[in-house]
């Protein structure tokens, strides 16, 4: 299966993830126990690929994140 991506990003919600998570003075590693309680096993350095678009996101670890930040999937999607 080959990976497309867009302009070299994988994912369009990592910037999107990287503000919620700054504007709350969370870092990585907490975000990443706020996650795995929620049921998803993902690792600090996970989310510091995905933050930067190296990494995809999966649909159920979008869900997750809008959960933990409490925004709209729409709103973690959202290009500005």
């Amino acid at each position: 299966m080959k990976i497309h991506t867009l302009d070299g990003i994988k994912n369009i919600s990592g910037e999107r993830i990287y503000q919620a998570r700054t504007s709350r003075h969370m870092t990585q590693a907490e975000l990443a126990a706020k996650m795995q309680v929620e049921g998803v096993s993902i690792e600090r350095e996970a989310i510091s690929k995905i933050e930067t678009g190296d990494r995809l996101v999966t649909d159920y670890e979008l869900a997750i994140f809008a959960k933990v930040f409490r925004v709209s999937l729409n709103w973690l999607v959202e290009n500005e």
